[in-house]
């Protein structure tokens, strides 16, 4: 979602903000902001709707300071334009915020605040905020941010500046992450460690309910109700190369590209050969209390989601636990059931995902055992739940998610395999799973090499004006996501249904204008899956297959490698992520920052 970065120190901060910014523009963003305090006092702001670039040419050449802060805005309240745009400045011009989140009173506080006399600037809610502290009379600007928040309901992460407390910066977390990093003699703030890593790999990440003051020589932590906290800090895994393009030309296909190696982090040092296992030490639940698992419940939200459904296979078929997966956006609000016999997974690439952690925060409340599988390392999730598992995948710039999803997905094998040992998997079985997991890294390379033939598929298909994607059992997961992946970073319209649900409607949407990619793995369901094709074709619909061998009634066939059964879902899902990818670049898209989307969705 939004975007922050901020600065205290000696160095000229507006280069060093504006590169910040330009690091989180993966994040999704319409407009962008910067202000800074000026070496002869008061505060300095220049916004701009649009890319970073544009607020960047807009900055003037005097435009001198050692403090700042900074944000990209992913619209919420009020169109993007260079009014809505942060950060939002009291009527005097004293008080500067930005923020991340929704003040879900906004509306009530603005119309007190108009009453009283204030005349907005925007149409956000967070400028209710800024008129907020401005108008406070409390003595210190802890002090004065801490009033202003008494009365906001909703999420945050902020930084404030005020004019007459040029020696600090302010900030403060409630549901959306905010991120000091250390330095010497200087500090910095973000909503992302990424806008960090060049400059330190040290860091504080504030608990919801925490606040900071950030002065060019050292910070300080504490509640909103006041009191001294002590977070201990943490060093970023990563380097800042982590987060260059690598000689390729969109992260997107940088990522894609990274899986073999991503995947073979995951399975680093967890494989058990001796016992045909895995060592999982994080989850923090022991044989006897893995043994009295009943059924898994798996939340998640877009990708995420769907590597649930296909750990929810998995683990159903290796473990032989009753297991489903959910969104998480749906499932907090419907007042579930809470059984004290069910382990509950959250899914999340950040760690953040707004929807996921209330889910998380509500289970919690009632009792539940949680478990996280996460890629961020010291994530929200990953410190709310009771353990869980890290992807490896590292850092994921672009918006869509792949080698995320390919890394969540494999992880679920492991914890798959590992419940499964536990209770009725033979030696044998687990042997297999094993030596299927170890040839992924190899296998998804194999995959990739073929990335020409696919790029000349995607140029083939580009023209049509909606795709279907069907699968079964373990491949409907699998086109649920390609389907995503497909709408996210192309525009093109597309739905995926499982194969065996097709006649029961979707067939009426097939024509030669409207292609189906099918998945079809050699498996049980190998005859079912071909009746499905000869429905599609006897309709005049094209076809696009996944297999393992070339189907005769597709117009076209992509072929992977086999692996088990159980992992053929991970393989199957490579090339449609350059099947998208190569759509889109046909189409002209804008591949790393798709329109009306955020990578990290930290509101509701």
């Amino acid at each position: 979602m939004c975007g922050i970065v901020g600065y205290i120190g000696r160095r000229d901060v507006a280069p060093l903000l504006l590169e910040g910014l330009q690091r989180l523009e993966y994040r999704g963003y319409d407009s962008a902001g910067i202000v800074i305090t000026g070496k002869s006092g008061g505060l300095k702001a220049v916004k701009a709707k649009g890319r970073v670039r544009e607020l960047e040419a807009r900055v003037p050449k005097r435009f001198a300071g050692t403090t700042g802060i900074a944000h990209t805005r992913w619209a919420t309240h009020g169109a993007p334009s260079d009014e809505n745009a942060h950060p939002h400045l009291d009527t005097e011009g004293k008080v500067a915020v930005v923020h991340n989140g929704i003040v879900d009173n906004a509306a009530e506080l603005r119309a007190k605040l108009t009453a009283d006399g204030v005349v907005f600037a925007s149409e956000t809610d967070t400028e209710v905020l800024a008129h907020l502290i401005a108008r406070s009379e409390a003595e210190t600007l802890e002090e004065r941010v801490q009033q202003a928040l008494s009365r906001i309901e909703g999420t945050y992460g902020i930084a404030v500046l005020h004019a007459d407390f040029p020696d600090r910066i302010v900030v403060a977390r409630n549901g959306s992450p905010v991120v000091l990093g250390i330095g010497e003699h200087e500090m910095l703030v973000a909503s992302d460690v990424a806008a960090l890593v060049r400059h330190t790999r040290q860091v504080v990440t504030l608990d919801d309910g925490e606040m900071a003051t950030l002065k060019a020589g050292d910070y300080r932590t504490y509640t909103t109700a006041g009191s001294r906290t002590s977070p201990e800090p943490t060093t970023i895994e990563w380097e800042a190369e982590n987060y260059d393009l690598g000689g390729h030309d969109t992260y997107m296909h940088k990522e894609i590209a990274e899986q073999p190696d991503a995947v073979d982090r995951v399975l680093r040092g967890r494989i058990d050969d001796r016992f045909s296992t895995v060592h999982l030490g994080g989850l923090n639940l022991d044989a006897r209390e893995a043994r009295a698992v009943r059924r898994v419940k798996i939340l998640g939200c877009g990708s995420a989601y769907h590597a649930g459904q296909i750990g929810a296979q998995m683990i159903e078929e290796l473990a032989r636990i009753p297991a489903d997966a959910e969104p998480a956006s749906e499932f907090r609000y419907r007042n579930p059931v809470v059984d004290p016999d069910t382990l509950y997974i959250a899914v999340s690439q950040s760690g953040e995902t707004y929807d996921t952690l209330a889910a998380v925060q509500e289970l919690k409340r009632k009792g539940a055992r949680v478990l996280g599988v996460v890629n961020v390392v010291g994530s929200a999730i990953a410190r709310e739940t009771d353990g869980g598992m890290y992807v490896h995948a590292g850092p994921e710039v672009c918006v869509v998610s792949t080698k995320c999803f390919t890394n969540t997905a494999v992880a679920f094998a492991l914890l798959a395999l590992h419940l499964g040992r536990i209770r009725d998997l033979s030696v044998a079985d687990g042997r297999r799973i094993i030596e299927g997991l170890r040839k992924l890294p190899g296998q998804i390379a194999e995959v990739l090499a073929g990335e020409d033939e696919i790029k000349r598929l995607a140029a083939e298909y580009a023209d049509a004006r909606s795709m279907m994607f069907v699968g079964r059992v373990r491949g409907y997961p699998v086109a649920r996501e390609a389907s995503l992946k497909l709408k996210e970073v192309s525009y093109v319209h597309a739905e995926a249904y499982p194969a065996s649900e097709l006649k029961h409607g979707p067939l009426a949407l097939i024509e030669p204008s409207v292609p189906t990619v099918a998945i079809v793995p050699d498996d049980e369901l190998v005859d079912k899956n071909r009746a499905t094709l000869e429905e599609i074709k006897a309709r005049s619909g094209r076809i696009l297959a996944v297999a393992h061998q070339v189907e005769a009634k597709a117009d076209h066939t992509i072929v992977v490698p086999r692996n088990e059964p159980e992992l053929d879902p991970v393989l199957m899902g490579i090339p449609l992520q350059l099947l998208a990818y190569h759509s889109a670049l046909a189409l002209g898209r804008d591949i790393d920052k798709p329109r009306n989307l955020a990578k990290s969705v930290t509101v509701e």
